[in-house]
């Protein structure tokens, strides 16, 4: 098989990219605004309802061929990790309210080069259900992003009944073997948060190739959880009660895999709603990511994770950087949305450095 190298020119940004940008940022701010005065505080813009804060191990794979064995993953070594599992949505809602899910990892101890603006040792993973991300461009995004911030202010019971609606579509598509990337993004099923699989929808580079990576579980115990299902009218927060009682007597386990770009057509950089086929290009596992058996929501550490933490995609390692219109937005939403949640928080926000910061 043969994998496409990385180059600078293989991105290839809109003209008003950057008012693109701009716009999202001022939409998403508009919408925090929204949430804050509803909560009486700033909450994530986006997964905003954590489920767990974990820490653990991420292990690189011996043996890796060259292709694999980049960046990162160059070395089979053994780094401390923080991981946060969380609902979708920008603000606190009861889980009967089921969209995609996020797994945001943090990666200590990481030698190499840095983007600009990252001054530690630490890689980011910001991942997500579904293999794509359904806006596809930077300007899709300010498009769907728009219709959801006039949604914020809307009732619970019709984010619910969207949710549905959503999820039901996809019931319907699944019996024609098919589904829909946005059905799922606004109506993922009610099932379990260490059942799901988790990726980073868009590209990024991967030393000298380029990739997309998924985060897959990889116990029996966790592959049991695949008929799970939460029943939203006896809990409206059992997404965290299910993931927390799970972590209170099961280590968790995923495989971290990579999907390499072999074809430039049917593998696009720049729009992420293409799914890329794994008939041309397997998720490849390079690493194995350990979460012991822990309290996967003390008091203390919430509030670390929640409130003081920063996971963004543009905390990365120069090899790892992210790549396309969708990533390239994110680099620069991601702070924004970041800095205003800390300062109407007033609290300062951290570039975790050291698994030590985190508190027990």
């Amino acid at each position: 098989m043969t994998y496409l190298r990385f180059a600078p020119d293989i991105e290839q940004p809109a003209p008003n990219e950057q008012e693109t940008i701009d716009g999202i940022i001022k939409g998403m701010t508009q919408q925090s605004q929204t949430v804050e005065k509803r909560e009486h505080h700033a909450v994530r813009a986006s997964h905003a309802k954590s489920s767990a804060c974990v820490t653990g191990e991420l292990t690189v794979a011996a043996g890796l061929p060259p292709e694999l064995a980049q960046g990162l993953f160059a070395t089979p070594v053994t780094h401390k990790v923080a991981v946060r599992f969380a609902q979708g949505p920008g603000e606190t809602l009861g889980d009967r309210v089921s969209t995609h899910r996020g797994m945001s990892i943090k990666v200590f101890g990481v030698p190499g080069e840095k983007l600009p603006g990252h001054d530690v040792e630490t890689q980011d993973f910001v991942l997500a259900t579904g293999t794509t991300f359904p806006s596809g461009t930077a300007a899709g995004f300010l498009r769907d992003g728009t219709v959801i911030g006039k949604a914020t202010g809307l009732p619970e019971g019709v984010k619910s009944a969207v949710a549905a609606t959503a999820r039901n579509l996809n019931r319907v598509l699944h019996a024609f073997g098919t589904e829909s990337a946005m059905a799922d993004f606004f109506g993922h099923p009610y099932s379990h948060p260490l059942a799901d699989s988790y990726f980073s929808q868009a590209p990024m580079r991967f030393g000298d190739y380029v990739a997309k990576l998924g985060a897959v579980p990889a116990t029996q115990a966790q592959r049991d959880l695949a008929e799970w299902r939460l029943d939203p009218h006896g809990d409206e927060d059992g997404f965290r009660h299910a993931t927390v009682a799970f972590f209170r007597d099961d280590d968790v386990v995923f495989e971290l895999k990579a999907q390499l770009w072999a074809d430039a057509e049917r593998q696009p950089i720049e729009d992420s709603s293409v799914d890329w086929p794994v008939s041309i290009s397997p998720y490849r596992t390079v690493a194995t990511v350990r979460l012991p058996r822990q309290d996967a929501y003390s008091p203390e550490r919430v509030r670390y994770f929640d409130e003081v933490m920063t996971f963004r995609p543009a905390h990365s390692l120069s090899a790892h950087r992210p790549l396309g219109s969708i990533m390239r937005a994110r680099l620069q939403i991601y702070r924004a949305l970041s800095d205003f949640r800390h300062r109407e928080n007033g609290v300062t926000a951290e570039n975790t450095a050291s698994p030590e910061s985190i508190p027990a």
